[in-house]
Order: structure tokens, then sequence, then C-alpha cells
């Protein structure tokens, strides 16, 4: 879908400035002093958490991570989101919340590798990601094993991997991928808002509008 163009969105980006990951290759391996550096560029006092790193991939207009960081004061979080018109409903969001612990990249990421050292993340956050529903692009879904292999790289043994999705095809399509990564799938529902998983609490914004429709999730948390 075509994003909405927005007035003067470069000078509005910059007005949050404290919450884009800048450079994120050159934090690699010091992710808590980086969160530490934008929040006293707030002037914000205290700990942004106690270091433990989760990351959503795709955060989209950042409800979902807005929302945990909120919940999780203790826990730091990074949101991916390549679309700039996007990621500045995100930005707004964690400014307005006057959140510590959650920081953007804005850009995308074809390899966690280059951000993230080895076991350097506690867990992964794979929300309503592009299908692409023909055969011959199943390497660009993100649930693809060489994309799965590469989230190993810097997800250390016992860290998760959650993922939701809508589509029908790329749920069938990614349970056998993470088996075959050896990943063990610990929960799993193809409609996750008549389950009893927790996950169903935080939802994206296009999770809840779906939701509403009546529209089923399919979820599935995957232990590393």
């Amino acid at each position: 879908m075509r994003q909405r163009r927005i007035k003067n969105l470069e000078e509005k980006t910059a007005a949050f400035a404290s919450y884009i990951a800048e450079s994120p290759a050159e934090a690699k391996g010091r992710w808590a002093e980086v969160f530490a550096e934008r929040a006293a560029e707030r002037g914000a006092s205290g700990s942004a958490g106690a270091g433990e790193i989760y990351l959503e991939i795709g955060s989209g207009k950042g409800r979902f991570i807005t929302t945990l960081a909120e919940r999780y004061p203790d826990r730091l979080f990074i949101g991916v989101e390549g679309a700039e018109s996007v990621v500045l409903r995100a930005l707004e969001k964690a400014a307005e919340k006057e959140l510590q612990n959650v920081l953007f990249i804005t850009d995308y990421i074809h390899s966690l590798s280059e951000f993230f050292e080895r076991g350097e993340l506690n867990g992964l956050y794979l929300n309503f990601s592009d299908p692409w529903p023909k055969d011959r692009h199943a390497k660009r879904r993100l649930t693809h094993r060489r994309y799965l292999e590469s989230y190993k790289e810097v997800l250390p043994p016992g860290s998760f991997i959650e993922f939701k999705t809508d589509n029908d095809g790329l749920f069938a399509f990614s349970l056998p991928e993470f088996e075959a990564c050896g990943l063990t799938v610990e929960q799993k529902t193809d409609d996750l808002h008549r389950s009893e998983y927790s996950s169903r609490e935080i939802e994206t914004e296009y999770e809840h509008k779906f939701r509403l429709l009546g529209n089923k999730i399919h979820y599935c948390r995957v232990r590393i």
C-alpha cells in the first residue's frame, strides 16, 4: 500500500532524533550504552533498562513495540521500520509516552549480524511480515530458513521468536521452516484472540483493525 506523503517529513522526523538509532552498525555490541546516550539527550535520568534487548522487524506505526516498552520498563526495545512516513508515527508515540527504553532503526535490515553481536538479542518479533505469495519469492519471506539461520546468529539458546500473521499461506510455509532450522514451536494457534496466549494482549495497528473485522490471526512462539 502506498503511504500518504507527509509535508516536511524530514523536519518532523528530525524532531524525534533522540529516538532514532543513527549509524546502527556502530551500536553493535554496545546497544545498552546507546540507549543511555539517547535518554540523556532527552534529559532523562536513571537507567533506560536492565540490558535485555528485544527487536521487532517491521514495527509500522509503533503501537506494538511502544506498548511493550511501556509494560516492561526494565527491558530495551528496538523497532525496525524503513518506511519514513510510517516510522514518524512510531516516533511520535514513543515521545508522547516519554519512553526511555525504545529506539528505532529507520531502515530496512538485510542481515541482523550487521547491527548485533552474536547472542546480543533476547527475543525477536515478526509481526505481519510481507507474505511474498509467489513461490519464486519464497526466499524473501522473513521466516524462510535462510533468514532464520541468520537470526540464530544473534539470538542465544533459550531466546525466542514470536510470529504473527493473518496470511494462511505464510503461516503454513513458516512452520516447517522453523522445524527445519531446529527451532522448537512452544505455542501455536490459528486464532490468537480466541486462545489463552498472553500475546493476544498487545496488538499492532494492523492486528487491531483486522481483529475487529473478525479476521483470525495466526500466531506461534518458537524457542531457539
